[in-house]
């Protein structure tokens, strides 16, 4: 017999239909089906890992080494000859994105590899290929979904829901219209891209969309005349029951599950419609098609790809560009790339998780290795011809025809994405994301791994961004002050937007801005209404807010957006960023000064129930927005009762939540000795990931309620929780909030972030990284060599261009010189 254990394969269940088969790419480095050596699945957990001549990167055989899983089924994928779309076909549309399967395209090889009979290199068995236990699990394992596939076509599709206003429509009985009445725009002679209000019938013209597609703008202004807020695109309804709706007030499409009946109130058949316009999704697809930055230079040449160690571009995932430039940016800063590329094979051969797919430290290590070491920064071999977007416009520089033989492939992080996205209502979606968001939520989650895996109190690459904030806050009537220190990863700074003129189309034009005019703003002297302890009143109180610590790299989020109808909408405004280097000295605090009185908190009654305590100057911020006092508390609470910026950002997520304005509950203050949480409310949190201590205290603060702690832990990630055992007798000091106050604060731009759309939530992102070494004050010049991130496309950055774009950049990204 060729092997002696193959009775085992009789035991091996086929995957389930929910379980992740990885059988397109290694779990642990981005080697994948399409090379020669292919991918061995592993036959009892389905685990992907590579076979490399490399034997610190045989993650296939280091899979068997660790788990003693005896059967992989070696996987190797080669193309079909391509079939070419003749050059009259028109361009697809989305109703004509459908999943190709993997046989249409492509030849698949597949031969049986036991590791018993061989540790090092696995015997592989293609005589048994045809046995009914191979042929049961290949088939098995051929025929299961394909997570990254499903994902390319779910990127492209909207998820649009109803809402209170097309739920609750009320319609004005004018009866039916005549087809007159529907043939063009009631204020213009347009007769396209009409929208019909579904309360009155008034028929109006959109705005101008993409694509160049006209529009007036009379449906708005219908709106904003009557306050009748949904409308529907009649080119788009189908006898299905399908259109273009949008509701004016929350200023986004949506669904209206009684259309058809809504319809007939105007003598509208919708069995008898047929659709003879695009929607807004196929405009939107197109425009992504050839949506791109500017990869020509000011003389018109094409920028040059560049290739190498630190140079691997990252697919497009579908909306994924925030995190492509997320990532680039934080593995180009030493700490990171120390941390995870350094230890990229000690790690892999020491990991305790069953699955590097499930472990963030595995795939932080192998996007390390993947960004890094340069293997997989080669250029594409061959581009197919349908993949090849049209010539741009004269008139829009920044869409271009890519040139099609130079760019690289690019490594695609889907297993990446789907871990550091998994459980979070938005970047667990295929939605585009905000940039900044994406940032904070990859330092929670890193640090959350870290306590998790029992080295929060070693050096951590997250280190680098932490720094304090100090708010100051002086009572204007008896002088006393209170101090409050906040760690920080970002600097969120206010850019004022001041209209300098308008275009030919009636978009303003701003004027610019200097950074440190932003900087002097945001530390500047403010006043605010407060409720003084000491004075048992009100009383205007001055604040001022500056660092107590400097970080060894300091992120500025520039906020270049105004609300529309409680939308944050992107302004274009330019920030003039030092050419040379920023110094921060003027920014540090001094804390408490010498004869300064603190003003106290009144001691609170204890026999009686009492709300939590907020952070007054935080509320008081919230408040003078506008907002109601008991939505400013819940956002407080539910964002760690200490930023304002993040409890804007939650207020304007849960603007709809049914009980938004419902008053919170007094609760009895809970003392030392409250009653421990039971040892199987603590086990199910712990298995989310969270350290028992960690447990204990939420529970504890949320009076055993499981679902409120999960909510407790994730506003509180550096909590490091209460231990087992009695309370300590006094209370600890705060923790220190990272960063030192060491002057000269230094700083030279290495990295920065651009957008370009209307929104942060929409749009593309790019970064442009500085390659040179920064590690020194004397070291790198002025402007220094830059490489611009697009996706998979790599390039060098001319000066010209970076002066240009990091004026409208949306992160900036400075390290501290020494």
């Amino acid at each position: 017999m060729s092997c002696p254990h193959l009775s085992q394969l009789s035991q091996l269940p086929e995957p389930r239909l929910s379980q992740p088969v990885h059988r397109e790419e290694c779990t642990q480095c981005f080697d994948n089906q399409d090379l020669p050596q292919g991918i061995d699945v592993c036959l009892t957990c389905f685990n992907g890992g590579c076979i490399n001549s490399d034997p610190y990167r045989k993650h296939a055989r280091l899979h068997h080494d660790k788990l003693g899983h005896a059967f992989s089924l070696n996987v190797r994928r080669t193309p079909k000859p391509s079939t070419k779309r003749d050059d009259l076909e028109p361009p697809l549309k989305k109703l004509a994105i459908i999943e190709e399967r993997d046989e249409d395209k492509y030849d698949h090889e597949t031969i049986l590899r036991c590791w018993s009979c061989d540790e090092s290199d696995g015997k592989l068995l293609p005589e048994l290929s045809n046995t009914s236990d191979v042929r049961r699990l290949t088939t098995a394992i051929m025929q299961s979904m394909s997570s990254a596939r499903q994902s390319e076509v779910k990127a492209w599709e909207e998820e649009i829901t109803p809402c209170e206003h097309t739920l609750m429509l009320q319609q004005s009985p004018t009866g039916s219209i005549p087809a007159s009445g529907l043939a063009h725009c009631l204020k213009c002679d347009l007769k396209d891209n009409l929208w019909l209000c579904l309360t009155c019938g008034a028929l109006g013209c959109g705005r101008q969309q993409y694509g160049g597609l006209g529009g007036n703008g009379h449906g708005l202004e219908h709106y904003t005349e009557t306050a009748h807020p949904v409308s529907v695109k009649l080119g788009t309804i189908t006898p299905e029951g399908n259109a273009d709706i949008h509701c004016y007030i929350c200023h986004d499409s949506k669904l209206d599950p009684e259309l058809a009946v809504h319809l007939s109130s105007f003598g509208i058949n919708i069995a008898t419609q047929t659709k003879t316009e695009k929607s807004l999704t196929e405009l939107q697809i197109e425009q992504n098609l050839k949506f791109d930055f500017s990869l020509t230079g000011d003389d018109g040449k094409a920028l040059e790809p560049t290739f190498g160690p630190g140079l691997t571009g990252l697919s497009n995932l579908g909306n994924s560009c925030y995190m492509a430039s997320t990532l680039q940016t934080v593995f180009s800063l030493p700490a990171f790339r120390s941390y995870y590329l350094d230890s990229y094979v000690d790690h892999a051969q020491t990991c305790n998780e069953p699955l590097p797919s499930s472990c963030i430290d595995c795939q932080m290590r192998k996007v390390a290795d993947g960004l890094l070491s340069g293997r997989y920064s080669l250029p594409r071999s061959h581009l197919p011809t349908s993949s090849i977007p049209p010539p741009a416009s004269a008139d829009d520089p920044l869409h271009h025809p890519s040139p099609t033989p130079v760019f690289q492939e690019g490594i695609k992080p889907s297993m990446f994405k789907t871990l550091i996205g998994k459980g979070h209502e938005e970047f667990a979606t295929m939605r585009q994301q905000d940039a900044e968001e994406f940032f904070a939520h990859l330092m929670k989650v890193l640090r959350q791994q870290a306590k998790r895996v029992g080295g929060a109190d070693e050096a951590h690459p997250t280190d680098v961004f932490k720094f304090g904030v100090e708010q100051r806050l002086q009572c204007g009537s008896c002088g006393g002050v209170r101090y409050r220190v906040d760690a920080h990863d970002d600097l969120s700074i206010g850019v004022p937007a001041v209209e300098r003129a308008l275009t030919d189309d009636g978009k303003p034009v701003y004027a610019s801005v200097k950074l440190t005019d932003c900087l002097d703003v945001f530390t500047g002297v403010e006043e605010i209404e407060y409720r003084c302890p000491k004075c048992a009143k009100n009383v205007v109180a001055k604040k001022r807010t500056l660092l107590s610590t400097f970080p060894d790299v300091l992120l500025i989020h520039a906020k270049k957006f105004q609300l529309v109808t409680w939308v944050p909408t992107k302004l274009d405004i330019p920030l003039e960023v030092p050419s040379d280097d920023l110094f921060m000295d003027a920014y540090l605090a001094t804390g408490l000064q010498d004869g300064e009185q603190v003003l106290h908190d009144d001691a609170p009654d204890q026999a009686a129930p009492s709300q939590p305590e907020f952070n007054q100057l935080a509320l008081a911020q919230l408040e003078a927005m506008g907002f109601p006092l008991v939505r400013c508390q819940k956002a407080l609470l539910a964002t760690g009762n200490s930023d304002p910026e993040a409890a804007m950002e939650w207020l304007f997520g849960h603007m709809e939540d049914p009980d938004i304005d419902t008053p919170l509950q007094a609760a009895a203050p809970r003392s030392a000795s409250a009653p421990e949480p039971a040892p199987e409310q603590i086990a199910m949190l712990a298995d989310m990931g969270f350290t028992a201590p960690q447990a204990r205290k939420a529970l504890k603060e949320t009076d055993g309620n499981v679902e409120r702690a999960v909510e407790w832990l994730f506003s509180h990630p550096d909590d490091a929780g209460e231990p087992d055992g009695p309370a300590p007798s006094s209370a600890s000091a705060a923790p220190h909030p990272g960063g030192n106050a060491a002057l000269p604060a230094r700083y030279r731009l290495k990295a920065f972030i651009s957008h370009k759309g209307p929104s942060v939530h929409s749009g593309h992102y790019v970064a442009h990284v500085r390659t040179d070494d920064l590690t020194s004050a004397g070291s790198g010049s002025g402007e220094g060599e830059w490489v611009l991130f697009n996706d998979e496309k790599v390039v060098k950055a001319d000066a010209e261009s970076v002066r240009d774009l990091k004026k409208l950049a949306y992160l900036y990204v400075f390290q501290r010189l020494t």
